[in-house]
Order: C-alpha cells, then sequence, then structure tokens
C-alpha cells in the first residue's frame, strides 16, 4: 500500500503505466522516440505526447484509404515518410472539429498548438535519427494564438468569495448537508489558493507534514518536479490551523495518513475535486466570470504585482522558470504603471498666472 509520501511517485507510476498502454496502440516505430525522451521529458509530458500521436494515426488511417483497415500498430514508417508540410496543415485545421465516434471533439488554439509541438518533436527526431527523409512539421507555422484578457476576482469579490465559503447561507440545500462538515477545509482551500498563488496540482500533494506554522510556509512540488518553499501570510495560518484541528480527528484510509486535503471519503483530494469546489462557491460571487484555480492563481499574481511591482519576484513565487510568461500575464498592469510615471517627475514649477 503506497504512502503519503509516494504521491508524487504514484502518479508518475500511473502515467508510465498508460504510456505502456498507449504505445501499445500507436506504430512500432514511434517506440524509439519515447525512448529517446525518457531521460528529459517527465511521465506527465511523454503521456500528453502519446495522446496527441494517437490521435494523428487516427486522423491519418481515416483519412487514406489504403491504411483504413490496418491495425494502428501495424503502420507502416513509409507512412510519416509520404506526409507533406501541406498535409500536416489539413491535419491541424481537422483539429478544430471533429468526430472520434463517440463524439465531437474540438480543439482550442492552444490545442491545437500544441499538437504541432508534439508532431514538430516526433517529426524532428525520426529525421535527425534518420528513419525518414525530410521534416515536413518543421515547415509549418504555429497557429495564431489570439490573446484573452486575464480573468481574475476583484478585491470586494475576494472577501464576498470567503464569506460565501464560510457561511454557505446561498449554497443549495443539497450542498449545504456537507457543507457544515467541510467548510473549515474549504476555507482553508480557498484562502490557501488565493494566498499564495500555488497551482491545484500543488496542493493536491501537499501532506501535513509539509507545513511549518514556525515560518508560515510549506514545501510544495513544482509542475517540474522540483520542490520549493513556499511562504504565506497569518490569515492563510489561521484558516489551516482551524481546518488541522478538524483534520485530527477524521480517519484517512490507508496510505492517505498524511494528506493534508481529505475527501469525504476519507482519501486524499484530487485535482478535479478542487477545480468543483472551486466552481461551486465562484458561481455564487459572478456569473460573469468563469473562475478556476487558475483563476485564483492570477488574482494572487496580479495583486503581489500591484503591490510590489516587482516582475522577478511575482515570477519566482508563482513558479515561472521565464520571466517573459509572467510579464505576457501582466502586461496591462506594467503599461499602467509605465503610463503614470509621466507624472512622477516634475521638470519645473508651474508659474502662477500674474
Amino acid at each position: 500500500m503506497p504512502t503519503d509520501n509516494d504521491y508524487f511517485d504514484q502518479k508518475n507510476i500511473e502515467y508510465e503505466k498508460k504510456i505502456k498502454e498507449l504505445l501499445k496502440e500507436l506504430p512500432k516505430f514511434c517506440n524509439s522516440f519515447f525512448i529517446a525522451m525518457e531521460p528529459n521529458k517527465l511521465a506527465r509530458t511523454r503521456m500528453a505526447y502519446a495522446y496527441d500521436l494517437v490521435t494523428y494515426f487516427m486522423y491519418l488511417k481515416g483519412n487514406i484509404s489504403t491504411f483504413k483497415d490496418t491495425p494502428m500498430h501495424d503502420l507502416p514508417l513509409s507512412l510519416i515518410e509520404s506526409q507533406t508540410a501541406d498535409d500536416i496543415r489539413e491535419y491541424i485545421s481537422w483539429l478544430r472539429l471533429y468526430d472520434n465516434g463517440d463524439k465531437e471533439i474540438t480543439n482550442s488554439e492552444c490545442g491545437m498548438k500544441r499538437k504541432l509541438s508534439t508532431l514538430r518533436s516526433f517529426y524532428k527526431y525520426m529525421y535527425h535519427s534518420e528513419k525518414i527523409k525530410s521534416d515536413p512539421a518543421s515547415l509549418v507555422d504555429t497557429p495564431k494564438i489570439h490573446e484573452k484578457a486575464i480573468i481574475r476576482l476583484d478585491i470586494d469579490e475576494i472577501a464576498k468569495l470567503l464569506d460565501e465559503v464560510e457561511s454557505g447561507d446561498n449554497l443549495t440545500k443539497n450542498q449545504q448537508k456537507y457543507h457544515n462538515k467541510n467548510k473549515e477545509r474549504d476555507l482553508a482551500i480557498m484562502t490557501l489558493l488565493l494566498g499564495t498563488g500555488m497551482r491545484v496540482s500543488e496542493l493536491v500533494g501537499i501532506d501535513i507534514s509539509d507545513l511549518d506554522f514556525d515560518n508560515n510556509c510549506v514545501k510544495i512540488r513544482r509542475k517540474g518536479g522540483n520542490e520549493a518553499i513556499i511562504y504565506f501570510s497569518d490569515e492563510v495560518k489561521v484558516a489551516l490551523e482551524d481546518y488541522l484541528d478538524i483534520r485530527e480527528n477524521m480517519n484517512p484510509l490507508p496510505g492517505h495518513e498524511d494528506a493534508l486535503f481529505l475527501s469525504l471519503q476519507n482519501k486524499r483530494m484530487g485535482v478535479r475535486s478542487i477545480e468543483l469546489l472551486v466552481k461551486k462557491y465562484s458561481k455564487l460571487v459572478t456569473t460573469l466570470k468563469k473562475i478556476t484555480p487558475h483563476k485564483l492563481r492570477s488574482t494572487y499574481g496580479t495583486a503581489l504585482y500591484q503591490e510590489t511591482g516587482d516582475i522577478y519576484l511575482v515570477a519566482d513565487v508563482l513558479g515561472h522558470k521565464d520571466v517573459n510568461t509572467t510579464r505576457r500575464h501582466y502586461a496591462a498592469i506594467e503599461e499602467n504603471r509605465r503610463r503614470s510615471a509621466a507624472d512622477k517627475v516634475t521638470l519645473r514649477e508651474k508659474r502662477s498666472d500674474d
């Protein structure tokens, strides 16, 4: 039985198992690509690549009559070697809306960009390892990503959201049945997300032993697998301590003893559970903004940047590897700050009229 300390290792094992399942489905010649990726790519990333390639070869089978009856695993290498840049462009266009047999699937601009990135990596490897004679994917332009307004909560919305979590007055009768049992937990989760800007995937992995109330900090595992220490305010500390008073009387299932946040089934909460929790409470605050855990992260990043004006600090706290990622997210705030600088320096005193 896995222990809490194995949480992230267990997730990686799940991803590795899924990769092996997908490789049984993918053409045989894909195996070497995934072996070559293994030292440099996380299991979750490799799994995403595998899913993307399954979609690609499903498309090729469905659109090239010669291979419609050929099992995907038996597709020949000559199939990808025969593809041109125009063929790949048609595939990217097809991704906008297609039927996988069970339902219609749509891809956003970001989704199409990611799938093209997967193909570029795949074709680049196959070309440089001399398995194919050309690299058509490298000739395909990246789909344009249209900028979207960053959605975040205003100060009054934050206060109202936390009030709603605490009171539960506007929840449905069915939701209120569970609210008294979970309100300290839910308030601790929402306060922690809003007060640190951590990712929901980082939050669900927290163990009780990761908390340090002497220094108001918590150890988390970042997106890339590295550990980091995140500091929090006294307000967050109080919410966590109130929840831990309740948590002490819970009976977690074996393997979940040290998990900080437990579900009604006394198991470690997952990402989806947190997403639904945020959605439930945020609906009570705003109908115009679609609030997700990531939007709470943007809310924190905005508040921190407005208070400090230090884009490097914001990038470090949020765990962005590239400060330019942070700068793009908060470009509008930075522009307003630059505009306000126009009136900060006076060259000459204004002359009074004689």
